[in-house]
């Protein structure tokens, strides 16, 4: 396995641990399973060849069809999978049940939560292992995002307070793994919930500056849900701009309600954030306290209350936008 797909199976085996279900067959032959993930890891040597070769050959296509036909190993392509982190967890922790992959960075971990969620509302499942890994060690991936433009540069600094300095995203190594219960069914088998996921919405903008937009409307969609008091915002803001200029303004705009920017101190991890922002969401109300501010900007307020519901928000580095909202168990 690659790194990534470590992370992830590891992931998975403390969900199921931590949800009462790891070992236990029967419970493991019926659960679904939804992973979002990206490509694999890929051989850097080879990349490297390439790169060097190509601006020196007579005949840059052909150059590059040799290459890849003949320095590629045959199972390499194979290893790129992204299917192949939810094989690894069906082999290592015994997780038989249906299996889907989705790819597409933040957008595609958003709708990961969300059809499992819808899933179970719809009693097409009882159990659900959701989530997803990266590995933000990758080269390949930090000269990806760093020629596009979306990389933090120089020194860190908090998720607010990078603008200034052109923003970018600082990349994480995150598995984050959910397990998603029916009640009733959770109720059968003497299962203690840690938190409600009582809504999952995502939107997909048509281009950047139409951000806060659709925020505005998922947000006017949980609104009749929301309590009077009591209710925090878990942003996975990237740090890339603009998009993350356009979240902050729209949540700004929200009176009183404090707001923590997780990639601030986990890094950004792309289809695994929104997953691992509804776990801390699930903590935070489990201790009945909001984490502290961690940023001078004066986006992040103190929380003096504690919270009973939580809205999680996840904005892609380009685009692809979700909406949770995680309640305290009762």
């Amino acid at each position: 396995m690659e790194a990534w797909q470590r992370i992830g199976t590891y992931a998975a085996g403390l969900a199921l641990d931590s949800a009462g279900a790891k070992g236990n067959a029967e419970l493991l032959a019926r659960m679904d399973m939804i992973v979002a993930a990206g490509g694999g890891e890929r051989d850097e040597a080879v990349d490297g060849t390439i790169l060097s070769g190509l601006p020196k050959a007579e005949k840059p296509d052909a150059f590059l069809n040799e290459r890849l036909m003949s320095d590629l190993r045959p199972t390499l392509f194979l290893a790129q999978l992204s299917n192949l982190l939810a094989g690894n967890i069906s082999i290592v922790h015994g997780v038989t049940g249906s299996s889907r992959t989705f790819m597409g960075e933040e957008a595609a971990g958003v709708d990961a939560v969300r059809i499992a969620h819808a899933r179970i509302e719809a009693s097409q499942s009882d159990l659900v292992l959701v989530g997803g890994a990266h590995n933000g060690e990758r080269r390949d991936l930090l000269l990806l995002y760093a020629s596009g433009g979306h990389a933090l540069q120089g020194y860190f600094a908090p998720i607010w307070e990078r603008q200034a300095r052109g923003g970018g995203m600082a990349l994480g190594s995150l598995g984050a793994f959910l397990v998603l219960e029916a009640r009733e069914h959770a109720a059968a088998r003497n299962a203690k919930p840690l938190a409600r996921l009582s809504a999952v919405v995502s939107q997909r903008t048509q281009g950047q500056g139409a951000t806060a937009a659709s925020l505005s409307r998922m947000w006017q969609g949980l609104a009749s849900r929301l309590a009077p008091a009591g209710v925090a915002v878990i942003s996975g803001a990237t740090g890339a701009q603009p998009v993350t200029s356009e979240e902050r303004a729209w949540l700004e705009s929200l009176s009183d309600i404090p707001v923590r920017a997780t990639g601030t101190y986990i890094g950004h991890g792309f289809e695994p954030q929104f997953a691992m922002n509804i776990a801390l969401a699930t903590l935070a109300l489990g201790h009945e306290k909001l984490f502290p501010p961690t940023d001078s900007s004066g986006v992040e307020q103190a929380m003096q209350d504690p919270p009973i519901q939580v809205v999680v928000t996840g904005v892609g580095h380009w685009r692809g936008e979700g909406m949770a909202l995680v309640e305290a168990a009762q």
